[in-house]
């Protein structure tokens, strides 16, 4: 139970309030888990397929409670049943990460999904993504990506992926700090090669979510608070070294130190910068204006 949080139980974005019973009905073997978490949810943008315009905004669905609801509106069915893909509800990594951390937790078994970027879909590009890590027996962290079914590219396999610098998924920390050691190229990491969305301010947008993640506040992709970056803003030398120091604390964290993780854990509730309070600025990827959405009184608010 790394710094008092109990992984194993839901935090409010995981918890599937009335459709606990579905939960209960999905395997949780992570071959046979990530399957089910594709047939329920549908990329928006990835699929390959044209989706419908009316359930364009499933995808700033926050809750897995909600993400579930429109989900059983349109099939009322076991998660497992097969859904036509363009009736499935639509969503992202972030979205697959968070069923399967549902799912987890429902059984009892910890779980956090891990924000950074993925080198194996379109290499040597690394894309932004989110996937999931579990304690298995051992209690032992095991990375696993629910988006991806078969070994791709430098990926052997999607159950059990490599971690540390040379992992094909690098964290937003490990990405930080490489780049602010100027062993990493910001430009090859973000939404897309050449895309506004990626390089420095960016990766310091995801170092944010990063942390938030893993203390339980499953945000989406697209939301905006404290340390967050406006596209392309600079940062000055406190937020820098603000930054550089959450990020180092990530990365001693992932490595076993407990002192590290004590420590962001303490940083993280008290630094109003780094966790999300009643409310965050919700960007959109699709480029409509950001609103401003309460997401109700924190843990650490």
């Amino acid at each position: 139970m790394p710094n008092g949080i109990d992984l194993s139980s839901h935090s409010d974005y995981s918890d599937p309030l009335a459709h606990s019973a579905l939960l209960d009905k999905v395997p949780t073997d992570l071959a046979g888990l990530s399957a089910v978490a594709r047939n329920v949810i549908v990329h928006y943008r990835a699929s390959g397929r044209e989706l419908p315009e009316s359930t364009r905004d499933d995808i700033h669905r926050r809750w897995l409670s909600s993400i579930l609801d429109a989900d059983q509106e349109r099939h009322g069915n076991p998660l497992a049943e097969p859904r036509e893909e363009t009736a499935r509800v639509q969503g992202c990594c972030r979205d697959h990460s968070l069923f399967c951390v549902g799912v987890l937790r429902q059984h009892g078994i910890a779980a956090r999904s891990r924000i950074g970027f993925a080198g194996y879909f379109e290499p040597p590009y690394f894309h932004d993504h989110v996937v999931v890590e579990t304690r298995q027996d051992g209690g032992r962290w095991v990375r696993f990506d629910p988006e991806v079914a078969e070994p791709l590219n430098d990926l052997a396999t999607p159950q059990d992926m490599p971690t540390g610098p040379d992992s094909p998924f690098l964290t937003a920390a490990e990405v930080w700090l490489g780049y602010r050691a100027g062993k990493l190229d910001p430009n090859n990491f973000g939404v897309a090669p050449g895309s506004e969305f990626g390089g420095p301010w960016f990766i310091r947008n995801y170092v944010v979510l990063e942390v938030a993640h893993r203390h339980g506040d499953e945000l989406l992709l697209w939301d905006g608070w404290g340390a967050g970056a406006a596209p392309g803003a600079e940062a000055d030398p406190d937020e820098l070294a603000l930054l550089d120091e959450i990020a180092t604390l990530l990365v001693a964290s992932d490595s076993g130190d407990s002192a590290a993780e004590a420590e962001l854990a303490r940083r993280y509730a008290e630094d109003a910068r780094l966790h999300p309070g009643s409310q965050v600025e919700r960007f959109s990827p699709y480029g409509e204006p950001p609103i401003v959405e309460e997401i109700g009184p924190r843990k650490f608010s």
